[in-house]
């Protein structure tokens, strides 16, 4: 059994036991599948999941299919393979909200015969007027709202018979028009719409909505704690005349908490599907990309993502959260363990006119200086090497430490070089540095006599691979995508340097087999993945330098 969280949620479920009201723990995660999932549905599965998880309870995973028009196949495999790498296995089953339809209908049908539903004629525009919007005023009730129950249910029959159009005629719960909850006056409760379901086919052309149908299921599912995100609260007296009208208890109980907003970036699907279908990004799983098969592609781990979630934490008041805890979680996580390889991503080459030209040795070099038991590789050495660019300055900054004419640096782990001369290419750029080697100062021991300020690293031209590295920053430039004012197109905020794609990139032959899931630190540059959509390139997770550990320990 799992560890539990602590958080007002898991208050409430200790006092329900205590009680004796509820004896086994049973949660569920509901996504819609019309879109991949995202970092915020990480927040949601982790919640239900490690609660069931630490209670020794169930967790279902439950389609919420019912409305057919924006549902896809697509979508529901990509959410089983979310949850299956993420490891919150649903140990209560794989439902569909769908499957439950009949019994969805055959409670509609409950509360026409009691006198608690009716079918109205209202149009979705007359039904907002005849509602109102102020709380305090009452709203009007429906001409139909009065219907003979023999009626209504030959109506309801009717729109299920297929025999009316869509959106003539809705089914909705007769509660009270003067309530200050918009939601409890005279909801809609079952509406027409003639589409193919990707499960149904063309058994249904009503659909119920998803106030009704959800709690119906949770109560089918034996749910007992619907922990929901913090827009559903106002839902919530809904919730409990449903499951009190066709249940006649007080279980499953609903409770939500606030969602997860992340900085530079959007959760809405409809953003996330625009951008896809604008082309805007590489599909749903581009790496910039707040969706989980976009931080699974750009390197990051299942046990980063729940980590981050829980220092975000679980409570009722909404927040934006930095990402850049998210890239600590990842760093942290990495740091230990991840295998230090050596890639020149933007390189010169370096020319040591005293080595011998046909010459080859090996050095020595850590897997991980954090790790003994990483043990060491060689490291191939010749007379030509590359060199990070802007690891040489002809005219050098104040406080630079690495190769300048007339200066010397240590090749990490091999020998001392001096900058004796530069060739240029015609535009002026730097073609090759020509330096001479001190070939005492080998296998860069420090002791060996010669102390320099500057280390640089290098790879072998004679057995260096080629690669493409993508390095990524925000999404958007805006910090807060909630704040951009209603009539702003979110689009306007799109950073322009979200992506740099390095071409001819040089790393060392022990990169070549490199395989998408497996995560190094490429010395002084970053933690690296390869790419699973395209062979030979490298994504970067995230950079060297931490700047969010003083944020968070303060």
């Amino acid at each position: 059994m799992a560890e539990k969280p602590s958080n007002f949620l898991t208050e409430i479920i200790d006092q329900d036991l205590a009680e004796g009201v509820v004896n086994e723990i049973h949660t569920r995660f509901p996504p819609e599948p019309n879109g991949y999932l995202h970092i915020g549905s990480a927040k949601a599965i982790w919640i239900n999941w490690s609660i069931a998880n630490a209670y020794g309870g169930k967790f279902n995973l439950r389609f919420d299919d019912t409305n057919p028009v924006r549902e896809d196949v697509e979508y529901v495999n990509s959410i089983q393979q979310d949850l299956e790498w993420l490891g919150a296995i649903p140990n209560g089953g794989i439902f569909y909200g769908s499957d439950y339809f009949q019994q969805c209908y055959e409670c509609a049908e409950k509360l026409i015969r009691e006198g608690k539903a009716y079918v109205c004629e209202l149009s979705r525009e007359e039904m907002r007027e005849y509602r109102g919007t102020d709380a305090g005023v009452p709203g009007k009730p429906s001409p139909w709202r009065d219907r003979p129950v023999e009626e209504n249910l030959d109506l309801f029959r009717r729109m299920r018979a297929g025999e009316f159009e869509d959106g003539s005629k809705t089914l909705r719960a007769k509660i009270d028009m003067s309530s200050p909850n918009m939601n409890m006056r005279d909801p809609a409760i079952y509406r027409i719409k003639h589409a193919h379901h990707h499960r149904q086919g063309d058994a249904w052309c009503i659909y119920p909505m998803y106030d009704f149908a959800h709690p119906i299921q949770d109560a089918i599912e034996g749910i007992t704690h619907s922990m929901c995100s913090l827009e559903f609260e106002n839902h919530r007296p809904l919730y409990d005349w449903v499951i009190s009208n066709l249940f006649g208890k007080q279980f499953p109980k609903q409770r939500e908490f606030a969602r997860l907003n992340v900085t530079n970036t959007v959760m809405s699907k409809r953003y996330l599907r625009e951008l896809v279908e604008l082309g805007i990004v590489d599909g749903w799983d581009d790496p910039r990309m707040p969706t989980l098969c976009g931080l699974r592609r750009r390197g990051y781990t299942p046990s980063s993502i729940f980590d981050f979630v829980q220092r975000a934490g679980v409570a009722k008041a909404n927040s934006l959260v930095d990402h850049r805890l998210l890239e600590f979680c990842i760093r942290n996580e990495l740091d230990p363990v991840a295998p230090r390889r050596i890639a020149v991503l933007e390189p010169v080459k370096l020319i040591i006119d005293n080595y011998p030209e046909d010459k080859t040795e090996t050095f020595p070099v850590s897997n991980n200086p954090q790790d003994e038991t990483a043990g060491v590789r060689q490291v191939t050495f010749s007379r030509e090497c590359w060199i990070e660019a802007n690891d040489f300055a002809l005219v050098p900054p104040p406080k630079f430490k690495r190769l300048t004419p007339g200066k010397e640096v240590r090749l990490m782990g091999a020998y001392i070089v001096k900058c004796e001369s530069v060739d240029t290419n015609p535009d002026g750029s730097i073609a090759a540095i020509h330096c001479t080697a001190d070939l005492e100062t080998g296998n860069g021991n420090p002791v060996d006599g010669r102390k320099v300020k500057g280390t640089i690293h290098w790879v072998s031209c004679t057995d260096a691979v080629d690669a493409d590295v993508n390095l990524y920053d925000v999404l958007f430039t805006q910090q807060d995508m909630n704040a951009i004012a209603q009539d702003a197109d979110y689009k306007e905020y799109l950073n322009p340097e979200s992506i740099r794609t390095l071409k001819g990139c040089k790393l060392e032959k022990a990169l070549a087999g490199a395989q998408p899931g497996e995560w190094f630190q490429f010395v002084r540059m970053g933690y690296f993945t390869p790419d699973s959509k395209n062979p030979g390139t490298f994504n970067r997770i995230v950079t060297l330098k931490d700047s969010f550990s003083k944020t968070l320990e303060k």
